[in-house]
């Protein structure tokens, strides 16, 4: 654990320094939380890049080394003044004592401690094996660390498809590079997940925060914020309270005993943010903040017109090759590099930026010059990632957009449907959205101006409406990554509902806690579920751990395995290539695996034709445990005329060739 800190300080030190390239006011918190964020992409990407080029055991401090050259931007004696005087400011607000700092200070401990308490669930050890504790993990997690031992353990790189061999690995991989870097500078999996988890969801938290401060103007919306995102949910506490009433428990032993999950089953689908997106997609928790951190520069270059620069003041010269100018489109460019590397963090994030940016270019052309500058920094990065990913890829592009109505509703009622799943959000937007024109009514005439954040709202709003109309992934649930950041633009709207609303009387005060309360009921307590420990679900059991310790120790790295289509096949934690892994993993990215899946089944039956194709797909070695006995027939008469080269329990490997 102290180890993986250590390596995580300077890697968010790198970072840290190019904040002061791109945002001259943000108090250091943020910066901290921004160098965090961008210090890990770029440690990722150097170490994929490096690693294909060296491999990962000379990529890893390689990457480590150039990850902190931004730091030679701190000899700039402006820089260090620049320092000196946020870091004055930060340790100002912690002198003294008074309410409102034990307040703000409670508020961000809260938060910290959640975030350590809910991601020491993602992943345990125990003598049993490797467990779980959120409902939502099980396959997600087997998934994640089949990408990152093959990194460590089966030196892939340039990185396969460890799922379905023979094909790219165009799934977003970098946050698991950085894990598997970290193993490889002397990390246990286990420490490093849960710090850079930690990390960056504490990130995350920082940058929301001073993203709504940003758009709204309104600290109190800002601190509402963060509980409107990592708590949200909709009406299942209804069912909550219905399921306790029917029961004869205690509300304390009820709510430490909790069954199921109240915002994510058959009756809901839109999920609670940590339980359903950010412990299970670990690439969206890299990725987010990232994508924060540049909407809210575009924010800023949204508001300015002809000639400004973000802070409204008229550029001195727009002259190429003059310093004034290079000042002034350097920070749009270096935000674009940034952006750039989400292609390989997390590419749907890439895909609202290019929506939003495309929208905002369209409602302010005036300030073209700085959304060109992006543009160029976007494309010098995106572009050899996007070519990359494209090529060999098994995924066909054509399952990825079809019309599919109502995004997951089933055959619910869409209005039900939403109002079920996310409560009053809706409403409270619309109230929102009223509130910000009505105070703003003076603005609505002169031109686009400053503080136009119902314009900035419409690409968002245009997202929810085509993920409605229409499926962006073979599985239509996956359209959540897209619509999550409409939500997220939402939050603003419903913080300011709720913050005026707060400030108009004794009344409508106890009105605001109990809409509150809605909002972040329900999944309060599916993140409580989580956190304290409740589920226990296995992922791998110990033969599962000790025969893919023993495939690693006896047999090579490039090693290809026949084992049963499942989630957690022991191969997994080995870091060799399965011919084929999970179905349903395969499916949402596209993969037609019908074929080889059958071509799987007839291997294990044995008998002339499985020698045709354990020859044609070149296997070396065969897995048969309890996961290929329980899922199909296998004729273990027929493989007894290969040595058994590992063994643990129920499980043996067979070497082929």
């Amino acid at each position: 654990m102290l180890i993986a800190l250590l390596l995580m300080l300077p890697i968010a030190a790198g970072g840290l320094s190019l904040s002061y390239l791109i945002e001259r006011d943000e108090p250091l918190m943020w910066r901290i939380a921004a160098g965090t964020v961008i210090g890990s992409a770029i440690f990722g990407t150097l170490v994929f890049l490096f690693g294909c080029a060296f491999g990962l055991a000379v990529a890893s401090p390689l990457a480590f080394a150039v990850a902190l050259s931004p730091l030679t931007l701190f000899r700039s004696k402006a820089r260090r003044k620049h320092v000196a005087i946020d870091w004055q400011r930060a340790t100002n607000k912690l002198q003294g004592g008074s309410w409102s700092k034990i307040v703000r200070f409670s508020f961000y401990a809260f938060f910290f401690l959640l975030f350590c308490l809910f991601f020491s669930q993602a992943m345990y050890r125990t003598p049993a094996g490797i467990y779980t504790g959120a409902s939502q993990n099980l396959g997600d997690l087997a998934f994640h660390l089949g990408a990152l031992f093959g990194f460590t353990d089966g030196g892939n790189f340039p990185p396969q498809n460890p799922s379905f061999a023979g094909a790219k690995f165009s799934y977003p991989f970098i946050a698991d590079v950085v894990t598997a870097a970290f193993t490889k500078l002397r990390v246990d999996v286990e420490s490093a997940v849960f710090v850079q988890d930690v990390a960056w969801a504490f990130s995350l938290f920082i940058i929301l925060e001073r993203l709504v401060l940003s758009l709204t103007g309104d600290r109190f919306a800002g601190k509402l914020a963060p509980w409107l995102l990592f708590f949200s949910g909709g009406l299942g506490f209804v069912w909550f309270l219905s399921d306790y009433w029917h029961q004869g428990k205690s509300i304390w032993d009820f709510l430490n005993s909790i069954q199921k999950d109240y915002t994510i089953s058959d009756d809901f689908r839109w999920g609670n943010s940590l339980t359903t997106l950010f412990i299970t997609q670990r690439s969206l928790l890299l990725g987010m903040p990232l994508t924060l951190i540049v909407l809210q520069k575009l924010w800023q270059w949204f508001q300015v017109g002809n000639g400004e620069t973000p802070t409204g003041e008229k550029e001195a010269s727009p002259k190429i090759g003059n310093s004034t100018f290079s000042q002034l489109y350097f920070s749009p460019f270096l935000v674009g590099l940034i952006a750039g590397l989400l292609p390989l963090v997390h590419l749907h994030s890439l895909a609202v930026l290019f929506v939003v940016t495309i929208f905002l270019l369209g409602l302010n052309p005036e300030n073209w010059r700085v959304w060109i500058a992006f543009g160029v920094g976007v494309c010098l990065i995106t572009m050899p990632e996007l070519i990359w990913s494209a090529t060999g890829t098994a995924s066909n592009a054509s399952q990825f957009v079809a019309w599919h109505f109502g995004w997951d509703k089933g055959e619910s009622n869409i209005f039900w449907f939403w109002f079920k799943n996310t409560g009053l959000v809706l409403p409270l937007v619309v109230f929102g959205v009223y509130l910000y024109l009505a105070r703003h009514t003076g603005e609505l005439h002169e031109g686009l101006g400053r503080r136009k954040l119902w314009l900035f709202y419409l690409p968002f709003l245009v997202l929810f409406i085509a993920c409605n109309a229409a499926k962006f992934a073979p599985w239509e649930w996956d359209n959540i990554k897209i619509l999550i950041y409409w939500y997220i633009a939402s939050i603003p709207f419903v913080a300011m509902a709720l913050s005026w609303l707060g400030k108009k009387g004794k009344y409508l005060i106890a009105i605001t806690a109990v809409i509150f309360a809605s909002l972040v009921f329900s999944g309060s307590l599916d993140v409580w579920r989580t956190a304290s420990g409740q589920i226990k679900y296995q992922v791998f059991n110990a033969d599962s751990v000790r025969i893919a310790d023993s495939i690693k120790a006896k047999t090579p790295q490039t090693a290809l395995f026949l084992n049963a289509a499942t989630f957690n096949t022991a191969v997994a934690l080995s870091g060799r290539q399965s011919l084929m892994r999970y179905p349903g993993h395969l499916s949402s990215y596209g993969i037609d695996y019908r074929e080889r899946e059958a071509d799987v089944k007839r291997m294990y039956a044995g008998g002339p034709t499985a020698d045709a194709l354990l020859s044609q797909y070149n296997v070396d070695y065969v897995l048969i445990s309890q996961e290929e006995t329980s899922s199909m027939t296998v004729n273990k008469d027929y493989f007894n005329k290969y040595p058994v080269v590992a063994e643990s329990g129920a499980a043996k490997v067979y070497k082929i060739k």
